[in-house]
């Protein structure tokens, strides 16, 4: 069963004081080693919001069949550099199933 999963966050004033060159290191340490471990179970996606909510900057989508891998993702990222540094608050954490409704009413619950 596929989830989705929407990981609201926002950038600190401290991660908007690095210089663009120190914030896209950061980015690909963020690529390798905090999604890396997970690319053949997660799909990470990134998306700016700060234009259109004023509750966070940011989210990602994570699509994923397997929790467990995504759970272990969380704690990869909370033992970061960008949440131990204050970089990024975590907002809060959706989740859902696509059609989740048409599977039950499938049978398959």
């Amino acid at each position: 069963m596929k989830f989705a999963i929407i990981v609201r966050y926002e950038f600190d004033a401290s991660w908007l004081r690095l210089s663009r060159e120190e914030r896209t290191a950061n980015e690909e340490v963020f690529q390798k080693e905090i999604v890396g471990p997970f690319i053949d179970r997660l799909s990470v996606r990134h998306f700016d919001a700060e234009a259109f909510s004023t509750a966070y900057s940011d989210f990602l989508l994570i699509e994923t069949d397997d929790l467990k891998a995504y759970y272990f993702f969380i704690e990869k990222l909370r033992d970061s550099d960008f949440i131990a540094r204050g970089w990024v608050r975590l907002h809060d954490i959706t989740i859902g199933i696509p059609d989740g409704y048409k599977e039950y009413e499938n049978g398959q619950a």
